[in-house]
């Protein structure tokens, strides 16, 4: 049995530029470069017929550890909680209040480019405490 080497995490979504951009900013991923041939992801974009233009875009971590994102549109909007959602890890190897400190720092970082702080969930253990966020399209994601 083989074992699994690399995956992407694909969100539906129904800007995906848009919703990429953002998770660049939060994670301080980049957009790859264009296929060859194009210049541009916008030339690329325009070379597809008109249905399929807009239709989806990516983003990558560029030391090449983490997973490649994939967004992907989507016509309708979310209508419950994610089954799966991204932990952001802010607050590693931190405890108590400093720890606290750091994700409500983050938090309000992601707030200005557009997400949600749904719930600030405060406990007495060391890795417990994390806060519930959506980001600029409503899909939830986790401060940890």
């Amino acid at each position: 049995m083989g074992s699994v080497k690399q995956f992407q995490v694909t969100f539906d979504c129904a800007e995906p530029e848009r919703v990429a951009r953002f998770w660049c900013e939060v994670l301080g991923y980049v957009i790859p470069p264009p296929p060859e041939g194009f210049a541009s992801w916008d030339e690329f974009d325009r070379s597809l017929p008109p249905e399929h233009q807009g239709s989806s875009f990516a983003c990558v971590d560029p030391s090449g550890i983490g997973p490649r994102l994939y967004f992907q549109r989507v016509p309708e909007g979310k209508v419950v909680k994610n089954r799966v959602h991204l932990d952001v890890r802010a607050g590693t190897g931190l405890v108590g209040e400093e720890r606290l400190a750091v994700l409500e720092a983050e938090c309000a970082r992601l707030v200005e480019l557009g997400a949600v702080c749904v719930l600030v969930q405060r406990a007495d253990g060391i890795n417990e405490s994390c806060i519930w966020m959506e980001d600029i399209e409503g899909n939830d994601f986790c401060l940890d």
